[in-house]
């Protein structure tokens, strides 16, 4: 039996409803997904129990999908099953992304769960080549784009972000412990004059089991709001949610759609 450990957006229920077999919905406290209910909602301090009633449940396999910013932790709300998990939940909790990730991952796999990638149990998210939209990328953004390219590889052993916001040569927004939304939401307007592009991709080295970067349509309107002149993404290596209207939304407001492969 599979079961989502599910974040905050619209991923978590195109994982959903790509299974046969309905999966079991864990939801992380204050991290609901849209449209699904939740099986069991369960706090960090309670991961112990959480790993108890999987069991218990018959779940032998879990995939982690959806947004989820580093929760407050409270050591007094602690039960008695989680106290074990202690150590390595700090240790987690003191990494980048991906080496948090990891960490939990393994202890789900120390309990006996296979972590699956959502791309492997939803394969037709995975973004397609090509210029998707009517708008195409002028010499300007490839330029950027190849300038994007160096600052994330820079940053991979950082364990910093997975996205970045080029336009004119210059280097706008990196994305941080905020994620793609913040770092859209803070950047100098100068950005939108110089047709800057938000770049998303992987990190280099990132475990591809979670946090595969995540695309959609209410990404395509933060990047109007933000005055931005389109998305590039990696083919194969990105989720895209509700590609066709996340297609529509970009020729609508004239951005670039560009999914392209590495290298």
């Amino acid at each position: 039996m599979l079961a989502l450990v599910s974040g905050r957006g619209a991923l978590p229920a195109a994982v959903a409803g790509a299974q046969s077999v309905a999966p079991l919905i864990c939801v992380l406290k204050g991290f609901a997904p849209d449209g699904l209910v939740p099986d069991i909602t369960f706090r960090l301090e309670h991961l112990g129990t959480l790993l108890a009633q999987l069991k218990a449940r018959g779940v032998t396999d879990v995939c982690f999908c959806g947004a989820i910013e580093r929760p407050a932790f409270d050591p007094g709300a602690l039960d008695q099953a989680t106290l074990p998990l202690v150590p390595v939940m700090m240790k987690a909790m003191g990494t980048g992304d991906d080496g948090a990730l990891r960490a939990v991952m393994a202890l789900f796999e120390d309990h006996g769960f296979a972590v699956q990638a959502a791309q492997a149990l939803a394969p037709d998210l995975l973004a397609p080549e090509g210029v998707l939209s009517a708008a195409q990328p002028d010499a300007q953004m490839h330029s950027d784009v190849n300038h994007a390219d160096a600052v994330l590889a820079a940053l991979s052993p950082l364990d910093v972000g997975q996205g970045c916001v080029v336009g004119g040569g210059l280097v706008w927004g990196i994305e941080t412990i905020g994620g793609t939304d913040h770092m859209l939401s803070t950047l100098p307007d100068q950005a939108a004059s110089k047709r800057a592009v938000l770049v998303k991709h992987p990190k280099t080295g990132q475990d591809l089991r979670a946090d595969l970067p995540t695309v959609g349509p209410a990404t395509i309107e933060r990047l109007v709001a933000a005055g931005l002149a389109g998305m590039v993404i990696e083919a194969g290596a990105v989720l895209l949610l509700d590609r066709d209207e996340t297609i529509a939304r970009a020729d609508a407001a004239g951005l670039v759609l560009w999914s392209r492969r590495a290298g």
